[in-house]
């Protein structure tokens, strides 16, 4: 019997080397800020130096937290819905395009617009619920 090394056994098992960063398919915000991370214009090819990084990640947290509005909190910026603003934000909105009706309504062919619902809830992994047994 002859030994070998583990990248010569698991290459034989079919198992690849891979650098990429593991796949989490139920944490959708992690995805999506890493996807964003990833993906802006100022994302360099190489960092200088791991203070080069730190920089980096500190200017982009501060801006996806505080500027980058979200879908899923209806386009509010996270700093919003957490330091309570998201309503007020939502009324300036639902003014602004009540303004922008009156003086254009034929640009607004179905309905009155109105800004996007503040969610209620958001989970990162929702607990499961459990199902009670009613014939008991």
């Amino acid at each position: 019997m002859i030994a070998k090394p583990v990248v010569q056994l698991l290459a034989d098992l079919g198992v690849t080397k891979s650098h990429n960063r593991p796949h989490v398919s139920n944490d959708y915000y992690s995805e999506s800020q890493f996807r964003t991370f990833k993906y802006r214009p100022d994302f360099p090819d190489q960092f200088g130096s791991f203070e080069d990084a730190q920089v980096h990640c500190q200017r982009f947290m501060t801006w996806y937290n505080e500027q980058h509005v979200h879908s899923g909190i209806g386009y509010h910026t996270p700093a919003d819905v957490h330091y309570g603003r998201a309503e007020e934000v939502r009324e300036l909105r639902g003014a602004v395009l009540l303004d922008t009706y009156d003086l254009h309504p034929e640009r607004f062919v179905r309905k009155v617009p109105t800004p996007a619902a503040l969610p209620t809830v958001a989970w990162i992994n929702e607990p499961v619920k459990e199902v009670t047994n009613s014939l008991n």
